[in-house]
């Protein structure tokens, strides 16, 4: 068997594959560390260290092939992570993790449901609300965090936080976020899969009734428009991009595709082939949390904070885009494999979308007086995958642009979480109605990317830059602190880009400052361009938001991160999740807070910066049923990594279309969308 899975990996990087989930599986179910109980959470690599890839890459050492697991033991009520190697075919160790609570999985929220369900009380409850099918409900199990359990109940249990909905009817079909049960909530025990306590915040018909209308949002409910005409994006010789197994490379872009449940999409040994050279940027960048704070004071809204990666997961909520994509043109896709809680593999076909896209202008030169004009197209490579979190989807991507720069955008779509609210009662301040009896609470979300760089090599430092006025006068200032070099600023016009290294952890705890230009750059300075300048990558802070949260909060004290848009610390095997490494149920603080007190030196080492990314939502109607996207964004861009322009060599688009005609639709109405793409129609 072992002999059989090296054959099917291309590098100690690919994410495991099925045989070798199963392997792992099946050895972890037949040791006699864990009682007949104990349901496994996780299987996924076990990434080997930076130094071991790099000893792989440079010398070809062998690195052993090893899966890493995290077990429930629901009977012993105990947490355990556990290392297989996959080449020996054994358990190699076995770790008990004292109070630690691991992320709810999937076939634990289909349980959970099902519990609260076949609860007589639940019921009750229900047909006091004047629901006699209490089939019609469905049970979205939130996590229980830690301060807004109820005081009696013990904090040790796994929990998990039932909120109720009541759909149209008893069909799996139906949704029933339009009628949110507010003020019912059930604590489950997922350990015993029994119900802890019901508890009923009525009176229902008064405080808490149920909104009067559904929400229609398919196809099938709704009006269409009938002007739309077809738009398709025909790529007649194919993409740009070269695949093989899970490296890319494109338009001198070269990178390999990974993926963990925990994450979702992860991008290893991102880098730039400059004239024959690979120039390495990135080691290692995903999204590393999550935290979605309601800021509402209400009882029954105030206790919401999802931490969507480390508390559920989000790689398992990842949907296979096989007819949900929103690319158009053609597409690669990357299957993820994941584990039922039996130690099966299940393969999720399709969760990552690679496809390119036309982004509009690259550059443009027109020249009047020899009447001389340039332009190029600026087409760029989208790698990216869907969640769905509940009530709540999240498309993630991430953008390569032929100029050498790299996006991170997060669109947010879905249904907002919304609550009951009484007739004829203005709501507005902590939420707004989006429909009659229906208000959707004031919130925010955050997501917190671990960008591990290694620009030319792992010494780097990092710089804060914004800009400095200068007084007017003859005294001036100088961009250099040198007192004799100041410069007279008699017309009041000067300014300049002030750099300032952040040496510490503590002074690298930033926010963004958009009103002075603030931006932070990561350098190398034992490498230099033709210039003589320190190559470098900045990061540049597009939208974003201040956390919202008092200090003493529970938000701040278990999801501390979203206090600083900026993070950075030296690099850690360790520390790969910004609120720790169990963040269910935990009281906090965890992760970067923590590691941070010890205000590590910063210079010249091997960094890994974080950067928090919010988006604030002020719900409205227009929200709902269905909240068209919202983007939030960052950007990597070379600042003197490069000798000049990197988008020179672009060639324009008739040269790149010369001896193609564009089909009509008629022509490729009969492709298959592997070859062609799928269409508006397909979408």
């Amino acid at each position: 068997m072992a002999t059989e899975i090296s054959e099917q990996v291309g590098h100690p990087l690919d994410p495991l594959t099925p045989d070798e989930i199963e392997l792992a599986g099946t050895l972890l179910s037949s040791t006699n560390e864990f009682t007949d109980g104990a349901r496994i959470v996780k299987i996924e690599l076990d990434e080997p260290s930076k130094d071991a890839i790099t000893a792989y890459e440079k010398r070809g050492q062998a690195i052993e092939r090893q899966a890493f697991a995290v077990i429930r033991d629901s009977p012993e009520r105990k947490t355990y992570e556990a290392t297989v190697s996959l080449e020996d075919e054994a358990v190699s160790s076995v770790r008990h993790i004292e109070g630690a609570q691991p992320s709810i999985a999937i076939e634990e929220f289909i349980e959970c449901e099902q519990t609260v369900k076949a609860n007589k009380e639940w019921q009750t409850a229900l047909r006091n609300r004047g629901v006699e099918n209490t089939g019609r409900a469905m049970v979205d199990p939130w996590s229980v965090g830690y301060d807004f359990i109820p005081e009696h109940i013990d904090r040790d249990r796994r929990l998990a936080h039932g909120l109720t909905y009541v759909r149209p009817s008893a069909e799996d079909g139906d949704e029933g976020y339009a009628k949110p049960v507010t003020g019912l909530h059930v604590y489950v025990d997922l350990d015993e899969m029994s119900v802890v306590e019901v508890v009923d915040n009525g009176p229902p018909d008064e405080a808490h009734p149920l909104p009067p209308e559904e929400m229609e949002y398919r196809a099938a409910d709704v009006d269409l428009r009938e002007d739309l005409k077809p738009y398709d994006v025909v790529q007649p010789d194919g993409p740009s991009f070269d695949v093989s197994g899970h490296s890319v490379e494109w338009q001198n872009w070269e990178f390999r595709v990974g993926w963990t449940q925990r994450e979702g999409l992860v991008l290893h040994n991102i880098g730039y082939n400059d004239d024959g050279e690979f120039r390495k940027i990135l080691h290692r960048a995903s999204l590393a949390e999550m935290s979605v704070p309601y800021g509402t004071p209400d009882q029954n809204d105030r206790f919401k904070n999802a931490m969507d990666a480390g508390e559920y997961n989000i790689g398992r909520m990842a949907k296979s885009l096989e007819k949900r994509c929103d690319c158009l043109g053609y597409m690669h896709y990357f299957d993820a494999v994941l584990n039922t809680m039996d130690g099966e593999a299940n393969v999720l076909p399709n969760a990552i979308c690679m496809h390119e896209e036309d982004y509009g202008l690259l550059w443009e030169r027109s020249d009047w007086r020899t009447e001389s004009a340039e332009s190029r197209r600026n087409r760029r490579l989208v790698v990216s995958f869907i969640a769905a979190v509940g009530n709540y989807d999240y498309g993630f991507y991430w953008y390569f642009y032929q100029d050498g720069s790299v996006q991170v955008q997060v669109r947010l779509t879905g249904i907002d979480n919304v609550s009951a609210a009484p007739k004829n009662k203005d709501v507005k301040g902590y939420s707004e109605l989006v429909a009659p009896q229906l208000k959707a609470p004031i919130h925010q979300h955050f997501f917190n990317f671990r960008l591990d760089f290694d620009l030319d090599g792992t010494g780097n430092n990092v710089y804060e830059v914004e800009n400095q006025t200068v007084p007017t006068g003859p005294q001036g200032f100088s961009p250099h602190a040198d007192p004799s070099a100041e410069t007279p600023n008699p017309g009041g016009n000067a300014f300049y880009a002030a750099e300032r290294q952040l040496e510490s952890e503590q002074e690298a705890q930033r926010l963004i400052n958009p009103l002075e230009g603030r931006y932070w750059k990561v350098t190398n300075p034992g490498e230099t361009n033709r210039l003589g300048n320190e190559v470098g990558y900045r990061i540049e802070p597009h939208e974003n938001v201040k956390a919202a949260q008092q200090d003493d909060s529970s938000v701040m004290r278990r999801s501390g991160f979203v206090k600083n848009h900026l993070w950075v610390t030296p690099h850690d095997e360790n520390e790969m999740f910004p609120a720790g490494d169990y963040p269910n149920q935990a009281e906090g603080p965890e992760g970067l807070p923590v590691w941070t007190e010890a205000d590590r030196d910063l210079t010249d080492e091997d960094l890994v910066v974080w950067y928090t990314l919010g988006k604030n939502h002020v719900t409205r109607p227009e929200d709902w049923p269905v909240l068209p996207v919202q983007m939030a964004n960052l950007k990597l861009t070379p600042d003197n990594f490069f000798d000049q322009s990197e988008a020179l060599d672009v060639p324009p688009e008739h040269v790149i279309n010369e001896g193609h005609t564009v089909p009509s639709r008629d022509e490729f109405d009969d492709e298959t969308p592997e070859s062609m793409g799928d269409t508006a129609d397909d979408d």
